[in-house]
């Protein structure tokens, strides 16, 4: 098997990738999106202020740190494919969980267990996916965003459910939505579960090599911030439009709005993604993301929370193809998993500290206006950061691209 057959039989390497996609489907676009949609009931039934509300998403936050930090080990121990398997079913468990109990105990175990699940089937996923697109360099930005689309898939599906089951069933029903979530999880995890996954194995995929941090610790610093500021609008954007006046369908609309722009986003962000100039692409997708998080402080009304959903939802599915992009442009294949994980590590930092900080605001202030605020403002600062980072200055990523197009051909 060589590195231009990461998989044992021959297959399109965009139905190879958006088979992989389904793994941070069910770990990211479900396993932590869907929360947003059932919190303002959780809320109301158990009884939680913001702070408690955003210390469940801090809680699913660490897990998903912890993953990253052991992620590199695992995929060394197990491979690519079984970790991205394995990591998909603990993240079902934790969602058949959470429909269990109201626990607060329970529930943080779960959401625990769904961070660490979904990190470790990101960072997995996503090198497989850099080693398929990697063979394939014309096509390689677009082909490897479109794993990016997963989460978009699991928040579309979820916003197509939970918003018309807690309006059939009625108040306390929370856990009822988690028992669908788990369903339809299990719906989704089939496919992965069935494809000839492969290693990735071949000329350095069982190699490993290091990933410089010193040189990149502005861009890092940046990504960071988009993982505190990104989160306070996932998590409360749904409490936001129902204190609006937004029922199911609105929630729902919204929501799937949101999701269904990670559809688009290889086609909008493609040519971005391919600037091989530091930090720069993210830069321009992290200030527009800044600016869907900042539109809904304009008003209520159904016109800017659209603009904000599409704005938002379009820019913040490519933040982190961009992410993966500049590991692949800047380190040899042999240190993609290292380095994904190093981006994965301080995307987690920040989105652990996101959630509480901002709950208490809200908590203080009274008003989700301030969590928006904060969401916002860390975004602005996010693109400041990493427009600082330049290009790194190594032989090993032409050599290694070389290789990799004199393999594909």
């Amino acid at each position: 098997m060589t590195l231009s057959d990461p998989l044992k039989r021959p297959a399109s390497p965009a139905t190879l990738i958006l088979i992989l996609s389904l793994a941070p489907t069910v770990g990211l676009g479900i396993g932590r999106f869907a929360y947003s949609l059932v919190l303002p009931d959780m809320r109301d039934t158990l009884g939680w202020s913001y702070s408690v509300a955003g210390f469940m998403n801090t809680v699913n936050a660490a897990g998903y740190l912890a993953g990253a930090f052991v992620a590199a080990a695992a995929i060394r121990r197990f491979g690519l494919a079984a970790t991205v398997r394995w990591s998909t079913l603990s993240c079902l468990l934790a969602l058949a969980l959470s429909a269990l109990s109201g626990n607060f105990f329970v529930l943080s175990f779960a959401r625990l267990l769904v961070g660490v699940g979904a990190a470790l089937a990101f960072v997995a996923g996503a090198a497989l996916a850099a080693r398929i697109a990697q063979t394939h360099p014309a096509r390689a930005d677009f082909l490897l965003s479109l794993f990016y689309a997963g989460p978009g898939l699991g928040i579309v599906t979820s916003g197509l459910v939970a918003p018309f089951v807690l309006q059939a069933m009625g108040p306390g029903s929370w856990w009822m939505v988690w028992w669908a979530m788990t369903l339809l999880s299990a719906m989704l995890t089939i496919p992965l579960l069935m494809a000839p996954l492969g290693d990735g194995s071949g000329p350095g995929a069982a190699k490993s090599a290091p990933f410089a941090i010193r040189p990149i610790l502005i861009y890092l610093a940046g990504y960071f911030l988009f993982g505190a500021g990104y989160i306070a609008y996932m998590t409360f954007m749904i409490a936001y439009v129902r204190d609006a006046g937004g029922g199911a369908m609105a929630q729902s609309a919204f929501w799937c709005l949101l999701g269904a722009c990670a559809f688009v986003t290889p086609w909008v962000w493609r040519r971005v993604l391919a600037w091989d100039s530091g930090g720069l692409s993210t830069t321009i997708i992290l200030g527009v993301n800044a600016l869907g998080a900042a539109l809904p402080l304009a008003g209520h009304s159904a016109l800017i929370l659209t603009v904000s959903a599409v704005v938002f939802g379009i820019s913040f599915f490519a933040i982190v193809g961009s992410t993966t992009a500049f590991v692949r442009f800047n380190s040899p294949p042999e240190a993609w998993p290292k380095g994904i994980a190093a981006m994965t590590i301080a995307f987690g930092i920040g989105q652990t500290l996101g959630p509480t900080v901002v709950g208490a605001i809200t908590d203080a202030f009274g008003s989700l206006s301030y969590a928006l605020n904060a969401s916002a403002l860390l975004l602005v600062v996010g693109a400041i950061a990493t427009a600082f980072q330049r290009k790194l200055k190594t032989d090993a990523v032409p050599v290694a691209q070389r290789r990799a197009s004199a393999s594909a051909e």
